[in-house]
């Protein structure tokens, strides 16, 4: 798949909740994964495995999903950037809407690195 095609299916799979699906079919299963964690160190992960557990955890954190927003991708060369936004109540915590910018790598076909900006 070129980048183009790898980015319009990862916004159709992500406009429609189908994170994992996109993971699996359009990840190389060595692929990385890097954003902030709650104490603001930058975090990577190493691995469809941890990618797929990371994801895991954080949906095990959603208390309650009102909806969210995916625009379209960007490409620029072997680059995607998407932002997504999600309207949520995390465990704990207030209703809060969230937003960040989504930065996917492709090499050879498959999404090799993935880094999300809050």
């Amino acid at each position: 798949m070129t980048t183009q095609e790898i980015a319009s299916r990862l916004y159709e799979l992500c406009k429609e909740g189908k994170f994992d699906v996109a993971q699996t079919e359009l990840y190389n299963v060595n692929a990385t994964s890097t954003e902030k964690d709650m104490t603001g160190n930058l975090v990577t992960v190493n691995g469809m495995e941890a990618i797929i557990a990371k994801g895991k955890q954080f949906q095990s954190m959603i208390e309650a999903h009102y909806g969210g927003h995916t625009n379209e991708p960007t490409v620029f060369s072997d680059n995607i950037f998407m932002e997504l936004g999600m309207d949520v109540k995390m465990k704990g915590m207030e209703r809060m809407y969230m937003k960040e910018m989504c930065h996917y790598v492709v090499s050879d076909g498959k999404i090799i690195s993935e880094r999300f900006y809050y």
